[in-house]
């Protein structure tokens, strides 16, 4: 067996970027089952009761109907568009990419808010009043000579 491969192996995989992409793709399959839950039991009913009492999922357009045989037992299913359930899938998107647009705004917001306080704390200080009239004395003292 080939340890070299294997020491090679547990490195790239305990790599700090690769354990935090790991993270985040876990953390991001959760906040998608919780948008997918808001859209289909909150935002789609509440959106389907304001049109009519339309259920979104059940929406399709039937191309082929199914076949029955004698018996009345389905020979061959239906064809058909469920474009119903795109509809659905495409507020899942919607609303999931305009979270991750509210949260990296929120990211951007306090890494600028923090970039300033170190650019505050790392600017000298305000010179007094007394050193300002100083200062401008030593300028009006080059101007002479």
């Amino acid at each position: 067996m080939n340890f070299k491969f294997l020491k090679d192996f547990k490195d790239f995989a305990m790599r700090g970027n690769v354990l935090d992409m790991a993270v985040g793709v876990i953390i991001g399959g959760a906040f998608g089952k919780i948008v997918t839950s808001l859209v289909n039991n909150v935002v789609m009913p509440l959106l389907g009761m304001l049109i009519g009492g339309i259920d979104f999922t059940s929406l399709e357009l039937e191309l082929s109907p199914a076949q029955l045989a004698a018996d009345g037992t389905v020979e061959k299913a239906a064809v058909a568009l469920q474009y119903g359930v795109f509809i659905q899938n495409t507020f899942d998107f919607i609303i999931i990419a305009f979270c991750i647009f509210l949260f990296v705004k929120l990211v951007a917001k306090l890494s600028q808010r923090k970039k300033a306080e170190e650019a505050k704390s790392a600017a000298p200080p305000e010179p007094s009043a007394e050193a300002k009239l100083l200062a401008e004395i030593r300028d009006l003292l080059r101007e002479r000579k």
